[in-house]
């Protein structure tokens, strides 16, 4: 499946080249700018968008932007790839925050928990995060929602230098009768949740959990090794390097069932978890799960180069536009009728050096870390035009953080060419397993009693009005989780049928992106928290019943 280069020279000769392309690039893009010196850096206002815009847009937008008023429309000049300064970039590499206070400083922006610190005139009370773990409570005087207890922990697991990161909220004085357990997606860290913490937990009877992957964000970093030789296996090994820690985690907290929210890969993950460990979720909620759809080239080819995608919308296409409204119907409720071709995917042929360090594992962050005093404004090339949107102050915070995560020792980011080919398609694609989530053998027939199987339960696959992820593969797998429970209640025994609960549907958050959740919070939040309440439901008549 990967093809090693010849030497070590070899790799670091082209990396260093790649690097340079990139630079050349960079300076390509800036000829045209006036009265703007690449010595010094450049304060970017929030409300103008940055990098050149993409070549090939949504439909939706394609049709808004030919409208005439759009026309007239004077758009400000980009401001290029790397907006960050070399100055600035040298100055933040020499003094940047570690990792941990990184996270600290994100986790501070949610709302009431950063008052209750404030507040507080014990000198002990901290933000808990991985910099400091350990509880604050939010009381009713400051939290309308509270009390709620906040906490931060490093779970250590079995083996060498493996812990998952965990942050978790807890509504004080209640029964926690179901559980939350949000997953980031590659590259990541559960700090990108933060404007979601506090509105999801304000629902009566959940506890909340968010963690980072192992190998990912403040958990521990072991390297990550594949042993095996086929290539089925290698797609099996590098999932359950992931999954194996999340259900060792789950034991050593003792939680028997929860909903999985996961996001790109973590969506990704979040399915194969189902598949092996079935028995322990009641929910799968995939916001903007990477993977669903079929691709010939990343099925087939040892190495491909897919023909289409729109993955590079993820580092060309700012935020700014991206949650601004296209007047595309969502699929929700009574209007289902949109077409998923205003988000199909654009063609786009990928540049050699690009397939090239897919094919070495050579990681985004390995080309951040070999920048030294340039990482930071290599990584702003993505942070700058992902968190556009957001105040100067969290702007700030979140490029801080995703440049700490980036520049930390590789691990699980080198699985990235294990399970998906360039542009993001999948190597064992979602579409054709989804059908068996929720349908698996959980205790095998013995001679006196039959097997116990999964009954289903709902999945919801959530994707932004301007995703760059293809809608249509949540609708394919929509329609094949239908299928899958008309045969349940067809073929299932008595028993089978009256536990039923299979279900399926998509959502679309308008005004976001990719990265739903930061995009349009707000509507996020809503969703989800609907999410929960009908499970919550679900939970308390299975419990009168039992």
């Amino acid at each position: 499946m990967l093809k090693s280069p010849h030497s070590a020279v070899v790799q670091s000769r082209k990396l260093v080249t790649t690097v340079a392309r990139i630079q050349h690039a960079d300076t390509t893009n800036s000829s045209y700018k006036t009265n703007v010196s690449t010595e010094e850096s450049t304060p970017v206002p929030s409300s103008v968008p940055i990098g050149r815009p993409p070549k090939v847009m949504l439909a939706s937008r394609r049709a808004r932007e030919q409208t005439p008023e759009a026309k007239s429309v004077t758009k400000p000049p980009s401001l290029g790839m790397f907006p960050l300064g070399y100055k600035e970039a040298v100055y933040q590499w020499w003094n940047s925050v570690t990792p941990t206070i990184a996270e600290r400083n994100v986790i501070s922006c949610i709302p009431y928990l950063r008052e209750a610190v404030a507040s507080s005139t014990s000198t002990a009370t901290e933000v808990p995060s991985a910099e400091h773990p350990g509880q604050t409570e939010t009381s009713t005087k400051i939290d309308p929602y509270g009390p709620r207890v906040w906490k931060s922990a490093m779970v250590m697991l079995s083996g060498k230098n493996r812990g998952m990161n965990e942050f978790s909220v807890e509504r004080v004085g209640e029964p926690v009768d179901d559980t939350l357990v949000m997953l980031h997606g590659y590259g990541a860290g559960l700090g990108f949740y933060y404007k979601n913490f506090e509105d999801l937990s304000r629902s009566k009877g959940w506890k909340l959990y968010a963690l980072d992957w192992l190998g990912m964000g403040n958990s521990t970093r072991p390297p990550f090794k594949i042993c095996a030789k086929d290539p089925a296996e290698k797609i099996t090994e590098a999932e359950n390097w992931f999954i194996d820690a999340l259900e060792e985690w789950r034991k050593i907290r003792k939680i028997e069932k929860f909903t999985l929210l996961g996001h790109s890969l973590g969506g990704y993950l979040g399915v194969s978890y189902a598949l092996k460990y079935p028995g322990h979720l009641n929910k799968l909620i995939l916001a903007s799960p990477v993977g669903i759809p079929e691709d010939p080239y990343a099925v087939n080819a040892d190495m491909p180069e897919p023909m289409d995608s729109s993955f590079q919308d993820e580092f060309t296409v700012d935020q700014q536009s991206t949650t601004e409204s296209h007047n595309q119907k969502a699929l929700n409720g009574n209007t289902r009728g949109q077409q998923p071709e205003a988000n199909a995917p654009k063609k786009r042929p990928y540049p050699g050096w690009l397939v090239w360090l897919w094919d070495a594992n050579v990681s985004p962050f390995s080309i951040i870390r070999l920048a030294g005093p340039l990482g930071p404004r290599v990584a702003s090339g993505w942070t700058s035009r992902r968190f556009n949107h957001l105040t100067p102050e969290e702007k700030d915070k979140l490029h801080d953080y995703a440049y700490s995560i980036f520049r930390q020792r590789g691990s699980g980011e080198y699985a990235l060419p294990y399970l998906l080919a360039p542009g993001a398609h999948a190597r064992r694609p979602v579409i054709n397993r989804i059908h068996r989530v929720g349908r698996q053998v959980i205790k095998p027939a013995t001679e006196t009693e039959p097997a116990v199987k999964e009954t289903g339960y709902p999945i919801v696959f959530m994707y932004g009005e301007n995703d760059w992820m293809d809608v249509a593969g949540g609708l394919a797998a929509e329609e094949k989780l239908k299928q899958a429970k008309i045969q349940a209640l067809l073929h299932g025994t008595e028993e089978e049928k009256r536990k039923e609960n299979g279900g399926a549907k998509v959502v679309i958050v308008s005004k976001a992106g990719h990265h739903l959740y930061l995009d349009n919070p707000n509507e996020f939040n809503d969703y989800v928290r609907k999410e929960l309440e009908e499970t919550r439901q679900q939970t308390l008549r299975e419990k009168a019943s039992s």
